[in-house]
């Protein structure tokens, strides 16, 4: 029997589209469910309700959440490109560095996309290290040649970054400062399978312009 699984979600979260990414990664086939965040379902609420939001992965009614958990389990629950690299070490160093574009990163950047001065300072060395650890690498994704678990922790820098800096008119990551991460971006949202997983862009537009009262 096929398994049975399901997303529940809003199509323009970006914690929402790691997992779809993933997903298609392993050519999982799925059912999207579209939360009302306001109104949230009884579904959403029966399968996660310590935290109550959105991305839930129920498979075979058995559900998970919190997208990189969401994603890690996705990886270990089906055949195909691995998501996490196999060698201990290496695994650690792509969780250590997906946890430090959650709890460092993207806080930095959401305050840099809201405010001038100080904080798109403190944007600028956060994304830094990110810049740096590319350069080391010297290669297409934080994965090497593959998307792995860093790159879907970054779908927020590589797709929704762009889409504000153009709403309120200030590069936050310009391309001179961060040649690597700009070059990765290009590269990241240009694969199929994250191409398939993000939003249409004139909608996270139309977000941000919402947000930034430029509506």
């Amino acid at each position: 029997m096929a398994d049975a699984v399901k997303l529940y979600g809003v199509a323009g979260s970006p914690y929402v589209c790691r997992v779809k990414i993933a997903l298609n990664l392993k050519q999982v086939k799925y059912d999207f469910y579209v939360e009302d965040l306001s109104n949230k379902s009884a579904d959403l609420l029966k399968y996660n309700p310590v935290h109550k939001k959105i991305p839930v992965l129920v498979h075979n009614e058995k559900p998970i959440s919190e997208s990189l958990v969401i994603v890690e389990y996705i990886d270990e629950a089906w055949k195909g490109v691995s998501i996490l690299p196999h060698d201990a070490y290496d695994k650690a160093q792509a969780r250590f560095w997906a946890k430090f574009v959650d709890e460092k990163c993207i806080p930095a950047l959401y305050k840099g996309i809201g405010s001038h001065g100080r904080a798109v300072e403190e944007a600028h060395e956060q994304l830094q290290f990110l810049e740096n650890e590319l350069n080391v690498k010297g290669s297409k994704f934080f994965g090497g040649d593959n998307i792995n678990l860093v790159d879907i922790a970054a779908s927020f820098i590589a797709f929704w970054l762009g889409a504000a800096e153009e709403v309120i008119g200030v590069k936050v990551m310009p391309k001179d400062k961060f040649p690597k991460l700009t070059e990765w971006s290009d590269n990241y949202v240009n694969c199929q399978a994250v191409k398939d997983g993000l939003p249409p862009r004139e909608s996270i537009v139309g977000f941000f312009k919402m947000r930034f009262g430029k509506a």
